[in-house]
């Protein structure tokens, strides 16, 4: 009697849209039951990047849950600060909000250095274990004593096209997303380019800057939680370097290499992510 009851009466609908501040929601996914994974997308995509992820992550016993960062998405898109310390404290109160406890953290690219944001000002508070998926750290430009990934100059260039021809901007970045232009096929570089189109041009503008100036050595340095990286051999985006640089400042990390990957290694090699993704988390 009591299973039909269930069946006629389900559970109340988890919420969509959290609050962080007043007048500012995030959109959230947050599905299945037990141990939970957090997933945060990189610039400037939303949540909805991970649809190849969440369905495995479920099926395999974990709650999942997917941020999307203001000014993307389905997110508000106010005006004012997005550095990575803004972004990281949003996460805190959507995992507050939600009460999530002994979490697993990994973070896109953009969303990589925001999750290093995150461990580096909150420690251990509701994340026990760290990801990082081509990731922007240990900094995304050059700098005198650093010499990986692109110059400030180039990102300096990218936010001018932004302000003046957003759609050519996201369609070059298109073009180097993956080892090559044709890995990805039509209909996935199409749902791609309409989610990063959903993103405010302020805000996309705004985390070019962040990307640009922040440089996260210090902050990877203060990580003590067990972190996997995981990093496409073929990024023209976020080097392999990066992910090399990371390896040597945190103190308690494996690097996992996607040969056959450029930036876009959760749809390039989608299995394979997946995989070890649920492995660490089950450590």
């Amino acid at each position: 009697m009591d299973k039909i009851k269930e069946d006629i009466e389900p559970k109340a609908a988890r919420a969509e849209y959290i609050e962080v501040e007043p007048n500012v929601r995030l959109h959230v996914t947050d599905a299945g039951e037990g141990q939970a994974i957090v997933l945060i997308p990189g610039w400037p995509l939303s949540d909805e990047m991970y649809e190849y992820q969440y369905n495995d992550l479920i099926n395999a016993g974990f709650r999942v849950v997917g941020i999307t960062l203001r000014g993307f998405g389905k997110s508000d898109k106010p005006y004012g600060a997005y550095n990575y310390d803004t972004h990281a404290l949003d996460i805190k109160r959507v995992l507050d909000h939600l009460d999530i406890k002994d979490a697993t953290l990994c973070g896109f690219s953009m969303g990589g250095a925001i999750a290093v944001s995150y461990v580096s000002l909150y420690g251990s508070m509701r994340v026990v274990k760290l990801v990082l998926a081509g990731a922007a750290t240990p900094s995304w430009t050059q700098r005198e004593d650093f010499p990986y990934n692109i110059p400030k100059s180039d990102v300096d260039d990218l936010i001018a096209l932004n302000n003046t021809d957003r759609p050519k901007l996201l369609s070059n970045f298109a073009k180097i997303f993956s080892a090559t232009e044709s890995t990805l096929n039509e209909g996935i570089g199409n749902w791609l380019t309409a989610i990063n189109l959903s993103a405010s041009s302020y805000a996309t503008g705004k985390c070019l800057m962040a990307l640009r100036d922040t440089d996260l050595r210090r902050d990877l340095l203060k990580i003590e939680i067990p972190t996997l990286i995981m990093h496409g051999k073929k990024d023209k985006i976020c080097s392999f370097d990066l992910a090399e640089q990371t390896l040597k400042l945190v103190p308690n990390a494996e690097l996992v290499a996607f040969e056959k990957s450029g930036h876009s290694l959760f749809l390039e090699e989608t299995k394979k992510f997946n995989a070890e993704l649920i492995k660490f988390a089950l450590k």
